[in-house]
């Protein structure tokens, strides 16, 4: 197992063991490319010359240096073309009887030292290896695709793998220039076993008709920075193939949150199985064909559709952050805008902040000096909700406990104009809590803004049970003129957004308080492997694990989900006050200011 691994043989040349195959033979290894079905093996070399010529085309490589590539990869129909290779590595179809059957087939073909790695991302790497002649050599090899690009390798050992062989195929990746991640044996590893839980509970909100399809990816693009919607990444891996990981994965752990959502059922037995098949939970242009097409389900355009009240003068209760964040975004549209806070000072204070989020937008030339000071004139801070007598619109941004948002509405009940739509900005407590502190209960409405508002495009708009089709219109139409993009969803704990995010969050504690992976694996894991702007870890830091804790209380509470309870490991540095980077400590530790 000491042996350069410089042939190596693909089993199997579907998108996955193309990708892989492409790699390699650009990185100078001798590449055996085996499948029985002879057209998968022309297509596999006809995706080595077209992506070949096109890094001919973009100057990264020679003409020369690409015959040198496509030289060396050789495509074969039987697997005893492998009986060179130093290392196999097997991407057939995910079930445990095709995998078998290349492995025992391998064992009579290979040579004794010859490391053989299978690219399963579900199924068990240790009873895949059990069944194999020389168990010591087999361990998991988990690309993500497409392979040219994601950074992304996880090493898989079983408790029978040789540490030489590990450390082998830890160096390969190495000189892919892909960042290989040690871990352990348990169905979807660390990546796809945070990605899959996460998968799976859109696709039940979807199945439960809380949002629309087209709602609930835009609300984790835009409120979350993720490159696709949870639907849509859902089609691109394939809705069957989702199945399948969650079976293994819910086999393992019986939490029910890995439980494969029935309509994933449904799609995949009915063949519509995602882009591969041209129609999943959006229609394609046709299989294989990454392009939406309009559907039966497809929204109507509502952004002219009218129907609200007026609305010229906004009001803001608050003077954090937030409250600053959104006054700056109404004045930016053309609003006047009172800012209102418990005191003169405060919302001075308040609007000092905004001067210098204007300056600084002025400094980096995304705005004019005249349109500054014509935005800040549009802002009157005041020390009294006695200044929303005549706003249109009044919003609430202040702190995150019920009692103080419902003495708040009520006092808006009072001060505000007959037909002035109050909203409120919370991220997790009942809107219809609010709303019945109030004489107008049908008034009210949930605009749930993301952090710094100035630059988030996401608003959810939250409406209750009460809440009147007017008032709704009247937000729906505010958030486009502030150019935000508005996704419906009802009320109830974590709206989108959070209820998708914070238990995947909770996921991560859990895998470090068993001891599965490291802060900085599951980090880098993520954002190589998922496209995640930051890793769980981070994120929790920065959002401050108090917080985080009390929404995972929230969403535990009104689902009454086992695994949605906080993981124990959370609690305990809440507990002891490690709350992130706002107190230098939490998963990490960081330098204080």
């Amino acid at each position: 197992m000491d042996t350069p691994l410089s042939t190596i043989a693909v089993v199997g040349l579907g998108t996955m063991g193309t990708g892989i195959a492409d790699v390699l033979a650009r990185a100078g290894r001798e590449v055996v490319g085996i499948d029985i079905d002879e057209t998968a093996a022309a297509k596999a070399v006809a995706a080595l010359e077209a992506s070949t010529a096109r890094a001919v085309a973009r100057e990264r490589i020679t003409e020369e240096e690409r015959q040198d590539v496509l030289a060396r990869f050789r495509t074969y129909s039987e697997l005893q073309a492998a009986a060179d290779a130093d290392l196999v590595i097997e991407v057939v179809p995910e079930a445990y009887e095709t995998k078998q059957e290349v492995f025992r087939a391998l064992d009579g073909i290979v040579r004794p030292d010859a490391i053989i790695a299978t690219g399963t991302n579900a199924l068990s790497v240790t009873r895949l290896a059990a069944d194999s002649a020389h168990p010591e050599r087999v361990l998991g090899l988990h690309f993500f695709t497409p392979v040219q690009a994601m950074k992304l390798v996880e090493v898989v050992s079983s408790v029978l793998t040789d540490p030489r062989a590990v450390d082998a195929v830890t160096r390969l990746a190495q000189e892919l220039g892909k960042e290989p991640v040690a871990v352990g044996d348990r169905p979807g590893f660390v990546a796809d076993g945070l990605l899959f839980g996460y998968l799976n509970q859109a696709a039940a909100m979807y199945e439960a008709r809380y949002a629309s399809r087209e709602d609930i990816d835009a609300a984790m693009r835009l409120g979350c920075g993720l490159p696709m919607g949870p639907l849509a990444l859902l089609d691109l891996i394939g809705i069957d193939t989702a199945r399948t990981v969650l079976e293994a994965m819910y086999a393992s752990s019986r939490d029910r949150l890995h439980a494969p959502a029935p309509i994933l059922k449904q799609l995949s037995e009915a063949g519509l199985t995602g882009r591969k098949s041209g129609r999943g939970f959006y229609t394609y242009e046709g299989p294989g064909s990454a392009t939406v097409v309009p559907d039966a389900l497809t929204p109507a355009d509502s952004s002219a559709a009218g129907g609200g009240r007026e609305v010229r003068s906004v009001g803001v209760a608050g003077s954090g952050t937030m409250a600053s964040g959104i006054a700056e975004v109404f004045a930016k549209a053309g609003y006047e805008v009172v800012l209102a806070a418990r005191s003169q000072e405060k919302a001075d204070t308040a609007k000092a902040r905004i001067a210098k989020s204007l300056a600084r937008s002025v400094d980096k030339g995304r705005m004019t000096g005249e349109a500054r000071d014509e935005t800040l004139a549009r802002i009157l801070p005041a020390g009294s909700l006695d200044a929303f007598a005549q706003v249109d619109l009044a919003v609430e941004a202040v702190a995150e406990d019920l009692e103080i948002k419902q003495d708040l509405f009520a006092r808006l009940d009072k001060i505000c104009k007959p037909g002035a739509v109050l909203a409120t900005t919370t991220s997790s407590l009942p809107v219809v809590a609010c709303a019945r502190a109030t004489s107008r209960p049908q008034d009210v409405i949930g605009m749930h803004f993301f952090n710094p508002a100035p630059a988030m495009k996401l608003v959810e708009i939250v409406r209750t049970v009460l809440t009147s089709d007017d008032v709704h219109a009247t937000v729906r139409e505010v958030t486009a003129k502030i150019r935000k993009h508005g996704v419906d969803c009802g009320d109830r704990a974590g709206f989108i957004v959070n209820a998708l995010l914070f238990p995947y969050l909770n996921n991560a504690v859990k895998m470090v308080q068993e001891h599965y992976a490291t802060l900085d694996d599951i980090d880098t894991a993520m954002k190589l492997g998922g496209g995640y702007p930051m890793g769980p870890f981070e994120l929790l830091d920065v959002v401050g694990l108090d917080v985080s804790l009390a929404i995972e209380k929230v969403l535990h509470r009104e689902f009454r989900d086992p695994g949605l309870a906080p993981a124990p490991l959370l609690e305990h540095l809440v507990a002891a006050g490690c709350l992130g980077r706002k107190t230098g400590r939490g998963f990490r530790e960081y330098a204080r200011r």
